[in-house]
C-alpha cells in the first residue's frame, strides 16, 4: 500500500508554450500547402503533449521503498529529509547544490525535498526531488521508516 503518491505534472503554462507551435508550423509550411502546415501544427503538438506527460515522473513511498521517477532506494538506507520553499529551494537547487547529487526536479514545482543517502556504495550523497508537498512527503518517508501508516 502506498503511504505517498505524487505525479510531477506539467504547469498549465507548459500547454500554452506548446500551442506556440501551431503559428510557427503554419508560418513555415503555409507557402507550400496550408493542409500541410494543420496536419504537420496538429502532428506536432500531439507529440509534444504526449511526450510532456509521458515524462511527468511519480515520487512515491511504497512497500519500505522511496521511488523518483526510475530510482528506488530501500527507505533502510535513507537518512534525514529537509524540506525547502521560496529561497531555499532556489539555494538548494543552484549553489547549494551538490554535484554528485541524485535529482528529480521539475522547473515548474518550486518546493523540493532533499533526501539523504546513507548507502556508502552510493555515490550520490543525497536526492534532491521537485514535490508540491514537500513537508508531507517528508512525513511518509519518516513514517513508513518507523514502520507506523502515515497521515494523508
Amino acid at each position: 500500500m502506498s503511504s505517498y503518491r505524487e505525479r510531477l505534472w506539467p504547469a498549465a503554462w507548459m500547454y500554452i508554450v506548446i500551442l506556440l507551435i501551431v503559428p510557427a508550423t503554419l508560418l513555415v509550411f503555409t507557402p507550400i500547402s496550408i493542409v500541410a502546415g494543420i496536419i504537420t501544427a496538429i502532428v506536432l503538438v500531439s507529440g509534444s503533449v504526449v511526450l510532456l506527460l509521458g515524462a511527468a515522473p511519480v515520487i512515491e513511498v511504497v512497500d519500505g521503498k522511496l521511488t523518483a521517477g526510475r530510482a528506488r532506494i530501500p527507505l533502510a538506507l535513507v537518512g534525514d529529509t529537509v524540506a525547502a520553499r521560496g529561497t531555499e529551494a532556489r539555494h538548494e537547487r543552484g549553489p547549494g547544490l551538490d554535484a554528485r547529487a541524485h535529482l528529480v526536479l521539475r522547473g515548474w514545482v518550486d518546493p523540493v525535498l532533499k533526501v539523504a543517502i546513507l548507502d556508502p556504495d552510493d555515490p550520490a550523497p543525497y536526492w534532491l526531488l521537485s514535490t508540491r508537498r514537500p513537508e508531507e512527503l517528508a512525513a511518509a518517508i519518516e513514517a513508513a521508516r518507523a514502520g507506523r501508516p502515515s497521515i494523508p
